[in-house]
């Protein structure tokens, strides 16, 4: 596979990824709307299309002669639903099986489908596998998991389908968000001084971007037989909100000692999302596992922070999905 297709090739993950894949000599074409711009290499491989998922006539045309497509691109996280419920539904749901049968229809080979571990909800159980009910408590989340099945409707021996449920994503791209949890926390205890936790004990899985992307590259190289109609969790470390805030106290309190002690503040939150995802199964499959921690992480953000590679953290609205899109009137 040597053509790849990347629907949200320009976004957090996407900033690490296509490069990634470039340097392994793949030809990537990135199909993006493009809303906070594009800092790729100018790479003689790399095709940047500024397109939207719902035009499924350009996207057709731009699937000609791909390989493999790697489908991120959504209105992302929970909070984005601030944002028009209707353009989160066409872009999250309404046109996703249009692009599964325009891929098929263009050949490709195989179909990497990016859901998301938020799908579970809230549950209790101590080790959240991929057989676990979903049950979604935003229209996020619901939408995420409506697609699962679509996908399954379309999977044959010449397309292999995968559908992935990643964890919440952190640490520094050239397209870094700032509003993803530790991101956030690691943000206002380098540039505040302070961290404030809402709430505190939802339990949430967390993923190094790095290991995202490595994840990515994975469903690339996996033997058909191995993943063909398979969801797979990919997630590393489980934890409170409350113990990544002290994660990342430690780890700035150790790296830029000038700030002092950070202090952090609890105040209650109505985010009641927790839950504990057991990654096992891509382990077991595939042999996966991540090999960078929360705390590297937050490392590599503070050493972001320190490199000025992230001016006007809070003020300026390209770090945030929902700010940005609200600014640009995305509809």
């Amino acid at each position: 596979m040597k053509n790849v297709l990347i629907t949200g090739g320009a976004g957090y993950v996407g900033h690490v990824l296509t490069p990634r894949l470039l340097a392994r000599g793949f030809k990537v074409t990135v199909y993006d709307m493009l809303y906070f711009g594009c800092r790729l290499p100018n790479d003689p491989n790399l095709t940047v299309i500024e397109g939207d998922i719902r035009d499924t006539a350009k996207l057709a045309k731009a699937l000609e002669g791909q390989d493999a497509v790697l489908h991120l691109a959504c209105i992302s996280n929970d909070a984005s639903f601030e944002l028009d419920e209707n353009l989160s539904k066409t872009i999250n749901f309404d046109c996703f099986e249009s692009i599964v049968v325009a891929a098929k229809n263009a050949g490709v080979k195989r179909f990497v489908y990016a859901s998301s571990s938020s799908v579970y909800g809230v549950s209790d159980s101590p080790n959240v596998t991929e057989e676990h009910p979903l049950l979604p408590l935003t229209l996020y989340n619901k939408f995420k998991g409506m697609c699962e099945p679509v996908l399954w409707k379309h999977k044959a021996d010449n397309f292999t389908c995968v559908t992935i449920r990643p964890a919440t994503v952190c640490g520094y791209s050239p397209r870094t968000r700032l509003d993803l949890s530790v991101n956030i926390l690691t943000n206002h205890a380098v540039n505040k001084g302070k961290i404030t936790v809402f709430g505190g004990t939802q339990m949430r899985p967390n993923l190094h971007v790095e290991d995202m992307v490595d994840a990515y590259e994975l469903m690339l190289d996996a033997p058909h037989e191995k993943i063909h109609g398979e969801v797979f969790n990919i997630g590393y470390e489980n934890h409170s909100i409350a113990a990544i805030a002290e994660m990342v106290k430690k780890v700035v309190e150790q790296e830029m000692p000038e700030l002092g002690t950070i202090e952090i503040v609890t105040t209650p939150s109505n985010d009641n999302r927790s839950y504990h995802v057991n990654s096992d199964k891509v382990f077991r499959v595939l042999g996966f596992r991540p090999k960078r921690t929360i705390e590297d992480a937050i490392h590599d953000m503070v050493r972001a922070f320190k490199n000025k590679l992230l001016p006007a953290s809070f003020d300026d609205d390209w770090y945030y999905n929902v700010r940005t899109m609200k600014k640009l009137g995305a509809k």
